[in-house]
Parts: structure tokens; sequence; C-alpha cells
């Protein structure tokens, strides 16, 4: 994902747009109080409000600040020149394991399947999921190319975004997505739910590497970029 100055286009909400996003804001705090078979879980409510918070708050900067973006990021797997692999991986990452994830974690809570995990570090886990929602939400104001599958953006004048946390990895939205796997299991105190995390985790990965290789191969400037900011996801690891 990678900045040009362009001259934004009108974003408009359409019916499909609203019942898209409701449908996606609700799908998983409806999966995870299912699976726990109650509402009478406080931790639950606090992770769901940060998450519902995070969604809208990305939602109205991309309507505010990238208008552009917002009728890119609604073609999703439909968008012309989208990688092959990443039609398949797109849709497993972005929709798939984090619903597996609220099933495990909601049917772990409702079953105890767990051991316990000390209050304060439930609470300290919401530090660096805030913090991965934070970089996340800066990476899609920072890019106008900030799309929902890998394609090289052609008709938008596609060009290398070198700019915010840009600076300091190559993948920040990537990134900040590990931070939400790492710490959801810990603040449901749900271990079991780490299966799926590290999943999700080792798809971000593999999604990763294969679209840096395509941005170096086909996006001007992007393998420079590369040389000047050497690592993908974790500063000073990859």
């Amino acid at each position: 994902m990678t900045s040009v100055a362009q001259k934004p286009t009108c974003a408009t909400l359409t019916p499909r747009a609203v019942i898209g996003f409701l449908a996606y804001a609700l799908l998983s705090p409806t999966v995870l109080f299912l699976a726990a078979g109650t509402l009478d879980w406080p931790m639950a409510w606090a992770y769901v409000a940060a998450g519902a918070a995070a969604t809208a708050a990305s939602r109205a900067l991309v309507l505010v600040k990238q208008p552009g973006l917002a009728a890119e990021r609604g073609r999703f797997i439909e968008g012309e020149g989208a990688k092959t692999w990443d039609r398949a991986l797109a849709p497993v990452v972005a929709l798939l394991l984090p619903t597996v994830l609220m099933l495990v974690c909601g049917l772990d809570h409702r079953w105890q399947a767990s051991g316990p995990v000390a209050s304060w570090l439930r609470r300290a886990a919401f530090v660096p999921l805030v913090a991965g929602y934070a970089v996340g939400l800066w990476a899609l104001v920072a890019n106008p190319f900030f799309s929902a599958v890998m394609r090289i953006q052609r008709e938008r004048g596609h060009t290398v975004v070198s700019a915010g946390p840009y600076r300091f990895v190559r993948h920040p939205g990537y990134a900040g997505g590990l931070l939400y796997y790492l710490m959801t299991p810990l603040i449901l105190a749900a271990l079991w739910g780490f299966v799926p995390a590290v999943l999700g985790i080792g798809l971000t990965v593999l999604r990763t590497a294969l679209e840096d290789r395509a941005l170096q191969a086909e996006l001007p400037g992007y393998a420079d970029y590369a040389r000047r900011v050497r690592c993908r996801l974790v500063p000073g690891v990859w």
C-alpha cells in the first residue's frame, strides 16, 4: 500500500454501502455473544466498544479525509486487476478468521475452557489493541491508495506513499492487525482464541510478503522506498 496529491472525488453513501457497513460492524459482536450464551460479560462489551469506535472512525475518516478511497475500498475483491491470491486471502484474513476468533472466544467463555487470566493483564492488553487500531487509522489517512485488496490503481494515479506510519514500516495497516490478533484472546480471557489468532497472524505475514513482492515488481519507485524503509511489519525485525 503506497503519496501523491490528487483531487478527492465525492464520496456517497449508497444503501448497499450502509448495509454492508452495518453487517460488518454487527457480525463480530453477534457471533461473540451468541457463542458465549450470555450478555453479562463486561470485558467483552468494553472490547466490542473499542472495535466499534475504531470501525466507525475509519469509515468517517475515509469519507472526510480520503473520499476517493471510499469507492475503491467498496469494490473489495471485485476491483479491476486485484491479484488472484488476494481475492482468496483478503476475505479470509479480514472477515472469516476474525469471525472464527469471535466464535472460539465466545465458546471458551461459555465452557470456561481456559484457565484464569490476570485482570491486570486483560486490562493492559487494551493498550496495544487500541494502539493497533490507531496505527491502522493513521495509515488509512496517510495513504489515498489504502485499498482493501492488492491491486495497482493506475486509474487513480497510484504512487508510493512514504509519509505517516509508512516512514517506519512498509505495511503499517497489517502491523496494526497483528496486535488485534495477539490481544483479543488475552482481553477476553479465552486462550483457545490463540489458535485462530496464530493462523490469522501467519496469513497476514504471507499476505504482506506477497503484496510487497508485487509492489516492488509493479509499482514504480517502490523498490527504492523498500531500500529506505527496510522493515515490512515490525520495526527492526521484519
